[in-house]
């Protein structure tokens, strides 16, 4: 099982419903700023967003690198598919990545991932996204917590140093016959600076707004227009 896919399957167990539909609130208010005909939702998770703004009479499409998550994706009738950005058809008027997608790729896959979203965005194109700050990483996300249910137990060890947060999920599932199967993988997220994001060739950011998610200041929403 792939370090995405377990997340998936243990995502119920972290107790952030609350946190992703403050996330959801935030983004939906700032592209009521413009008209919002055509969206892609790079980093789809479960379809959440995409269902709002289809609500709201957008197309959407949705990408993840989850198969777990576009299957559900799927089940909903949504367009989704379990595909690098890179490989996406079409041009959108927007294109978003909610809950810290920028912050799983190091600096280098950063870069030619947001080549990529100019490349799929329509002239004057929005991209929006969000990030950790330093608090968010090192303040709120580091450190061990557990959940359990009745037929779960979750593990989660944190560990943040040289700008990269080292997460360790460890999942017991019951199984049928009483015993327990075992998941284990890491997931590595990185620490961006802001001047990473005012050097790209294709995105301008034009707005950046540091908030309080979890904890004082733990993340900043981007806010970029094709250049």
């Amino acid at each position: 099982m792939t370090n995405l896919d377990l997340y998936a399957k243990a995502e119920h167990l972290l107790g952030i419903e609350e946190a992703t539909e403050a996330l959801y609130d935030l983004y939906r208010s700032e592209l009521d700023d413009y008209n919002i005909k055509t969206l892609l939702d790079v980093g789809c998770g479960r379809g959440g967003f995409m269902q709002r703004m289809i609500s709201d009479g957008v197309t959407c499409k949705g990408v993840d690198l989850s198969s777990v998550m576009i299957a559900e994706c799927k089940e909903q009738g949504l367009d989704a598919e379990c595909i690098d950005v890179r490989e996406v058809d079409g041009k959108y008027d927007a294109v978003v990545s909610i809950f810290d997608v920028l912050n799983f790729l190091d600096k280098d896959e950063l870069v030619k991932f947001l080549d990529a979203i100019a490349d799929r965005l329509n002239d004057d194109g929005i991209f929006i996204a969000d990030i950790n700050t330093i608090y968010g990483f090192s303040d709120v996300a580091e450190g061990t917590m557990s959940s359990e249910n009745e037929k779960e137990f979750l593990v989660v060890d944190a560990l943040f140093a040289n700008d990269e947060l080292h997460t360790k999920f460890t999942l017991f599932e019951k199984t049928e016959d009483d015993m327990y199967k075992k998941y284990q993988n890491t997931i590595v997220q990185y620490f961006h600076k802001i001047k990473i994001f005012q050097k790209l060739s294709g995105l301008k950011l034009v707005d950046k707004q540091t908030f309080s998610l979890y904890d004082t200041e733990d993340k900043t929403l981007l806010i970029f227009k094709k250049r």
